[in-house]
Formats: C-alpha cells, sequence, structure tokens
C-alpha cells in the first residue's frame, strides 16, 4: 500500500474515532442535563436550550440513533484498521487491531468524551445540540425501524409498548433533587426545608397543621362588656372565638381591630360598647381540607383565620394563615416572644425535654430530626402510638434510633418527655 494511501486510511480512522467522542460524550450529556436549567433558557432565548429540550422530549429516539450512529463508526473504525494492518502483519492483524482499536476507542472515544460531558454537562449538551439535531433527523428513519423490531421482540415476552415503569411525581422528583444537593453542600438546611415545606402543602390537611381546641384562648360571649374585653386584652390574639353555653359551641370571632376602631368611633371610649356584638360569623372548614386548598381560600375569602370542624361538625381546633406559613419558614415567634420553643429545652447530656403537645413536623425542622410524620401529629401521639398504650411515667422506649421517656402524664395525656436524639451516643444515655 503506498504511503498516501496509509496516510488516508489513518486519517479517515481518525475522523471515524472523533465522531465516536461526538456520539458518546452527546449521549451522557443529553441524558444527564439539567431539564429544569435547560427550561428557563429557553424561556429566556436561549436557542440551544431549545435544540436540548427538543431532543430529551423524544428521548427513546435520541438515544437510538447516537447509539446506531456510535456502533457505526466504531465497527467501521476497527474494519479500516484490520485492512491497513493486514499489509504488514498478515494474520496477526485480527489479534493486533482488536486489542489496540479497543485501547483507543475505550479512552479516547468513551471514557475521555463522557467524562467531559459529566463534567461540563449543561455546557456540553448546548454545545453538541444542534449536530445531534441534525444527525437524529438524518438517522430517525432507521432508528424507527430498529424500534420496531425491538417491541416485536419484547412483544414475544409479555412486554407492552404502551407499558413503562412508574415514576416520581414532579414534586417527588424536586424533593429528592433538593435532598441530594442539600447532603452535597449545594443547599442549606433552611432552604431544603422551605421548599420541602412548599411540596408538603398539597399533602397535610389542615388537621395536620391546626391549634387543636384543648389549646384554645376563647372567651364566653355572655359575660359582660367589660370582663369580655379584657379576657381578649389578655389573650395576646388579634382574634378569638367566642362561645356560648359550652365552649365547643362557637357562635362568632371577635377581632381586636373591630373593637379599637368602634371605640375611635366612641370617643376613644370603650364604655358602653357591646363587645360581643363586634363579632363576626364564625368560618367553618373541614379537617380533611389540604393546607393548599385553605391557603388558596384563605387568599379568595381576604380572610386569616378559620376553624376546623371534623365529619360530624364537632370542633377539632383553628387554622390561621400563620400556621400554614409556619409549615413553610418555620416557626415564626411573636416579637413578645422571650425563647422561640420554650417547649423543647436541650440538657447538658444532649437530651430534650419535650412538651408532649410539640409536633413532630416542629421537631424535624428545628432539630433536623427524621421521625415519621404520618402516624401522629405530635411527639406524645407518636410514642403512644409506636408503644401501643398509654405509657406510664418513667417507662422508656426506643423507636427510630431515639431514646423516649415518659416525665409527666396528665390522665391519658403525656405532658413531658425525655427525648435523646438518634445521633447522641448511647452511653449518655442512662440505664432504665
Amino acid at each position: 500500500m503506498a504511503p498516501s494511501s496509509v496516510f488516508l486510511w489513518i486519517g479517515a480512522i481518525f475522523v471515524l474515532l472523533v465522531t465516536s467522542a461526538f456520539f458518546a460524550g452527546s449521549e451522557t450529556a443529553l441524558t444527564a442535563v439539567s431539564r429544569g436549567k435547560m427550561h428557563q433558557l429557553e424561556k429566556d432565548g436561549s436557542k440551544p436550550a431549545a435544540n436540548v429540550n427538543a431532543l430529551v422530549l423524544d428521548r427513546e429516539r435520541l438515544i437510538g440513533a447516537l447509539l446506531l450512529g456510535n456502533t457505526f463508526v466504531n465497527i467501521l473504525s476497527s474494519s479500516l484498521a484490520t485492512t491497513l494492518l493486514e499489509t504488514t502483519l498478515g494474520p496477526r492483524a485480527v489479534a493486533v487491531a482488536t486489542v489496540l482499536m479497543t485501547a483507543i476507542i475505550l479512552i479516547f472515544a468513551e471514557v475521555l468524551p463522557k467524562t467531559l460531558a459529566i463534567a461540563r454537562t449543561d455546557r456540553f449538551a448546548l454545545t453538541v445540540a444542534w449536530p445531534v439535531k441534525k444527525a437524529v433527523a438524518v438517522l430517525g428513519p432507521i432508528v424507527d425501524g430498529v424500534q420496531y423490531v425491538v417491541w416485536k421482540v419484547l412483544g414475544l415476552f409479555g412486554v407492552k409498548q404502551q407499558e413503562g415503569e412508574e415514576v416520581l411525581p414532579a414534586h417527588e422528583e424536586i424533593r429528592g433533587t433538593v435532598e441530594l444537593h442539600h447532603k452535597e453542600g449545594g443547599v442549606e438546611r433552611e432552604h431544603r426545608d422551605m421548599i420541602g415545606g412548599i411540596l408538603d402543602l398539597r399533602e397535610l390537611t389542615v388537621g395536620d397543621v391546626m391549634i387543636h381546641r384543648k389549646n384554645i384562648d376563647a372567651a364566653d360571649a355572655d359575660l359582660p362588656p367589660d370582663q369580655l374585653l379584657k379576657a381578649v386584652m389578655e389573650s395576646g390574639h388579634s382574634r378569638v372565638p367566642l362561645w356560648r353555653d359550652q365552649p365547643e359551641n362557637i357562635v362568632g370571632v371577635l377581632n381586636l381591630k373591630a373593637i379599637v376602631q368602634a371605640a375611635m368611633r366612641n370617643g376613644g371610649s370603650y364604655a358602653g360598647l357591646d363587645i360581643a356584638g363586634l363579632a363576626t360569623p364564625a368560618w367553618f372548614v373541614p379537617d380533611t381540607t389540604t393546607a393548599e386548598e385553605q391557603l388558596e381560600a384563605f387568599r379568595e375569602k381576604r380572610a386569616r383565620f378559620a376553624l376546623v370542624v371534623d365529619e360530624y361538625g364537632a370542633l377539632q381546633g383553628l387554622v390561621t394563615v400563620e400556621d400554614i406559613f409556619d409549615e413553610i419558614f418555620g416557626d415564626l415567634p411573636d416579637e413578645l416572644e422571650v425563647q422561640a420553643r420554650p417547649d423543647v429545652r436541650r440538657q447538658a447530656d444532649g437530651s430534650y425535654l419535650i412538651d408532649g403537645k410539640v409536633p413532630v413536623r416542629d421537631l424535624n425542622r428545628d432539630l433536623d430530626w427524621n421521625l415519621p410524620v404520618d402516624e401522629a401529629t405530635t411527639i406524645a401521639g407518636l410514642v403512644i402510638h409506636e408503644a401501643r398504650t398509654i405509657p406510664e411515667v418513667g417507662q422508656r422506649f426506643a423507636f427510630f434510633g431515639c431514646k423516649f421517656e415518659i416525665l409527666r402524664r396528665q390522665r391519658n395525656q403525656i405532658t413531658a418527655l425525655r427525648v435523646w436524639p438518634a445521633n447522641d451516643s448511647a452511653d449518655s444515655i442512662p440505664p432504665g
């Protein structure tokens, strides 16, 4: 073979290897590209991002075209190398070409471009989007034929084309992505919790976020006006439910702002005001309403306060806009509060003294714990659920890697307990 022909064949092999690297790197970049980022770039007017999104939209056709192109150029380059070496090595050419081309293809046409694509995924994808789009358009008809044969073969084994593996809902995919970035240090815990709180609104009900009826500060509507005014002022809330005959019979909601406005109209005096008459009708919502639906209802009704009832109409608690916001941003303490969480106190031995009515979700958020929230709302309820009984004072339990000790109990209600979190050493827990 003439020297000029040798260089021509080597040049052809080199071009084929570059093409193989292009196909291999493009496959890695386009399958791992951030769809959220590409979507935003397309909204900002990026044409390459629009090409990426169009390719990823038909992932099966994209991968088929890239695999077809990559397989073809790899086989062709190996065949050319074998033919070239036969002129000098004779029968040994096949073995030498196999070893040589395997090493070259593996290093320079597979590992190198794919490593680069992983290291610069988005940039790589944007760069190759246009040529890949053209390649897919050319190879598309062949890919369609290949896919037809593939699905026919899979059909022999009972796999139908319309079937597909169940994937995570979009909300869960976002949650998993945020959690992954948090573990890698890219997202702070507070931001992770806020994003998770927003995603949780569609799953939480008002029954999960409400203030229980036992903790509602309500006033008797039949109290004399001066005593009723005093009760409202001492409650520390801007809105106070009024009851008549029995505490669970709510007849209205008294707004402190309405009282002040009435006093201003009365010459700045509260004397002679019908305080109970200033109450507005109570708004009742079912406890099965999701937090997301309730937030939208607050917005439409231009309200901030609702009373929660069960399916029988019995009062369960109350929910406010702030309660829902707390699920997103965490507890937002009032400016007059001395301590943000007086019901959760860390001890010198690493344990925590916790009021039984503290919600499990608050503990998970504030202390970065991972206690389950599906079985009970409060920490006391979680212990009762797992213990399958109402524990006695002094009893200790171990659930979910944590240690629980019952400190106080009032009738059938756990009012205080000590918790050693899962990340504390067991040696710090006294025997019980």
